[in-house]
């Protein structure tokens, strides 16, 4: 019997314009290049845990808010 494959997914998009940042902005927040919070809003790339923290953290967000399965 095979288990579900749950995949993380996030609502960084709408944190990020609800904060009124940019993509550079919160990269550079956080550490990151621009491209990477692309790639985490679209889905192709999921973030460590340090980086979601950051993310959360920097966003005023908890994760719960930020990250869900599917």
């Amino acid at each position: 019997m095979s288990r579900p494959k749950l995949t993380l997914q996030n609502h960084l998009k709408k944190a990020r314009a609800t904060a009124g940042l940019t993509q550079t902005a919160l990269a550079k927040l956080v550490g990151v290049s621009r491209q990477t919070i692309s790639n985490i809003e679209t889905n192709q790339f999921v973030p460590s845990a340090r980086l979601a923290l950051l993310l959360c953290l920097a966003l005023d967000q908890d994760f719960a808010s930020l990250f869900y399965f599917d």
